[in-house]
């Protein structure tokens, strides 16, 4: 471990801490001689003598601040709690602030994943946000986690509870500038009846690295989406896990990731329906240019308890280059026979006969195209609820992809 975490610590914190640093000397980096990891090589990131940084209080200009338009927001430099902005009737805090809670670590494994062992080894600081039982919250909460500087790393933590039927919407995101690490985990339950909708952004800086683990927890006739959009970063690493341990739950999985230049996006998912009469859906779409190179690696599992299980998964990907690659492996895994599952994916250009259309009817071959590459990836972002992420995403999309969705096409921005 190339930096050793000296941030004041409760009981709680310090036994988790603990445990991490254990679980990480014996699990060590991740190499893709192990199946999980046989797409994405951390070498570049090990190699690197990473240090944590010094709480500060200049955050970059563009920092993707909802500040005014969400009805809280906590900001986070290099993992260090920085600002809070808005007020509400449900708990949120960051972590330090609240002496640690005994919560942590109780869904997340630390024990096989290594990287949710380093994290929780190296975490300083994160969100907790409480939904009391019965409580809808309006708006939605924010939490803000900028990166900066070279050789610099983070492990930002974030815990989510909500109570039985409660409904809250939190959205991450992460951006910065620099060559920063930011490793990032986030622990969701969700009690009897809640009703839980995540965004996680991310929109690192294109030299940064950042991997990140979501572990959702469900009771019984709880309901959860999770809208994920990786952007940014050289070497990106998504892995989304749901449980749903209480009858009747759903899960919605949706992603969107966009890769360019040299770009590596590796997205893991995996759904474990534990209990009968339970749903999850999922639908992830990558967009691939130059030689940027996508993964997507999803399962769902239905155990043998599990009767009148409704799943379905679908992986799509749009390759813009002849030197783009996508590495798609979508698994189910049955053991009942009382289901209806299904899964796909598909692998593809821009297809001739829209192109031919919109080129019929005046439009240019340079704008028809962008206007195609957009509409794949609408499909993802239309379904978002909160129309300042749906701007966030298209702007980032076209700081992106600049000769592909120039801003002359006229898309909405």
């Amino acid at each position: 471990m190339s930096a050793v975490n000296t941030a004041p610590a409760t009981d709680v914190t310090h036994s988790l801490r603990e445990r991490g640093a254990e679980s990480f000397s014996k699990l060590g980096w991740p190499t893709t001689r192990l199946e999980e990891w046989k797409f994405t090589s951390l070498a570049p990131i090990a190699k690197i003598e990473w240090s944590a940084a010094t709480p500060g209080t200049t955050v970059p200009d563009e920092t993707m601040s909802l500040a005014g338009r969400a009805s809280v927001e906590l900001i986070f430099l290099n993992g260090h709690f920085v600002s809070r902005t808005g007020e509400s009737r449900v708990n949120v805090r960051n972590l330090a602030a609240t002496g640690g809670d005994e919560r942590l670590g109780r869904y997340a494994d630390l024990e096989q994943n290594a990287m949710v062992a380093l994290n929780s080894a190296q975490f300083t600081d994160g969100a907790l946000v409480e939904i009391p039982a019965n409580v809808v919250l309006d708006g939605f909460i924010h939490l803000l986690y900028v990166g900066s500087g070279d050789g610099v790393w983070s492990h930002p933590r974030n815990l989510i509870v909500a109570g039985s039927n409660s409904q809250v919407t939190i959205v991450e995101s992460y951006v910065g500038a620099g060559r920063y690490f930011t490793n990032a985990v986030t622990e969701i339950v969700a009690g009897e009846g809640a009703v839980v909708d995540h965004y996680k952004l991310e929109c690192e800086a294109r030299e940064a690295y950042h991997v990140a683990t979501l572990q959702v927890h469900q009771e019984r006739s709880s309901s959860v989406i999770s809208r994920n959009v990786s952007i940014g970063g050289a070497i990106v690493r998504n892995d989304i896990n749901g449980a749903l341990t209480g009858p009747g739950a759903s899960i919605s999985l949706d992603g969107l990731f966009v890769a360019t230049g040299t770009q590596h996006i590796d997205n893991h998912t995996s759904i474990d329906h534990i209990s009968p009469h339970c749903d999850s859906h999922e639908l992830y779409k990558g967009i691939l240019d130059d030689a940027g190179r996508g993964v997507f690696d999803g399962s769902i599992t239905v155990r043998p308890n599990a009767q009148k299980t409704n799943s379905r998964q679908e992986n799509r990907n749009l390759l813009l280059s002849e030197t783009a690659i996508i590495d798609s492996k979508p698994t189910l895994v049955i053991h009942n026979d009382d289901v209806k599952c299904n899964h796909g994916s598909t692998i593809g250009q821009l297809e001739d006969e829209p192109m031919f259309y919109l080129r019929s009817r005046g439009i240019d071959e340079e704008d028809a195209r962008s206007m195609l590459v957009y509409a794949f990836a609408s499909e993802i972002i239309d379904r978002m609820k909160l129309e300042p992420v749906r701007e966030h995403i298209r702007h980032a999309l076209f700081r992106h992809m600049p000769k592909r969705l120039p801003e002359r096409t006229g898309h909405p921005r």
